[in-house]
């Protein structure tokens, strides 16, 4: 006589229950029609493209997404199109649980501003280049000179701090990069040149620049000097 274990049977039961319930999820979520699409830009800077410039690179030839089951698309190469958009710093596309296909866009963030014979573009944070865009105009620091003869990372260095620092993004306006690497800054309100030399000490130079000038301005005289040589690190050598 056969003694059943019905503990047993009825856990086994219970994962063919659980099996068939998740396959049975899986197989609606896959041929889940897709309601609608929408764009979700993050951080700070969403201004340079328009929902509508991303719709254009989820929706291919203008088919209707309506008529597609979730498993049609594919959501990597959705992304990876949008990540071609030299605006686009990073996106991620996805399919939510209610059926809208999300595109969610970090876009770069431009720290300087080129203008050279081919014509003109941003530089991004991570010293890349960025083109102009017809929704904004960004307010960074314009670039002119050899910019090339200096590393991008370290360009882009110095246009960061710039940017991340309230004083110095309303204070420098301009900077000129010379055949030898050095860098020439232009201020706001004032005429004088901010001779910042090589990139190296970037931090230093900025602190000993933000110091100058608070004690010049409560001494009433920035006026007087033609240039600010930040060269030395432990002093500020300034022109008349």
């Amino acid at each position: 006589m056969k003694i059943f274990n019905w503990t047993n049977i009825r856990l086994v039961l219970m994962v063919i229950a659980v099996i068939a319930l998740f396959s049975f999820t899986s197989y609606r979520n896959e041929h889940r029609k897709i309601k609608k699409t929408e764009v979700v830009f993050v951080g700070e800077n969403a201004l340079f493209l328009k929902p509508e410039m991303v719709n254009k690179l989820l929706i291919e030839k203008n088919q209707d997404l309506k008529t597609f089951d979730k498993v049609d698309l594919d959501l990597k190469k959705l992304e990876t199109s949008i990540n071609k958009q030299q605006m686009v710093q990073k996106a991620d596309v996805f399919v939510s649980v209610d059926g809208v296909l999300k595109a969610v866009v970090k876009q770069k963030t431009p720290v300087g501003r080129v203008f050279d014979e081919t014509g003109s573009f941003y530089i991004d944070y991570e010293g890349n280049k960025m083109p102009l865009s017809d929704n904004y105009t960004a307010r960074v620091p314009l670039l002119s000179g050899e910019i090339t003869v200096v590393k991008k990372e370290k360009l882009s260095e110095v246009l960061r701090m710039i940017n991340e620092d309230e004083f110095l993004k309303k204070n420098i306006i301009g900077v000129q990069v010379l055949p030898n690497g050095s860098l020439i800054m232009a201020n706001r309100n004032y005429d004088f040149q901010i001779d910042f030399g090589r990139t190296i000490n970037i931090e230093k130079k900025f602190k000993n620049y933000k110091a100058f000038f608070q004690k010049a301005v409560s001494d009433s005289t920035l006026t007087k000097y033609k240039k600010i040589n930040l060269k030395f690190t432990k002093q500020v050598v300034c022109i008349k």
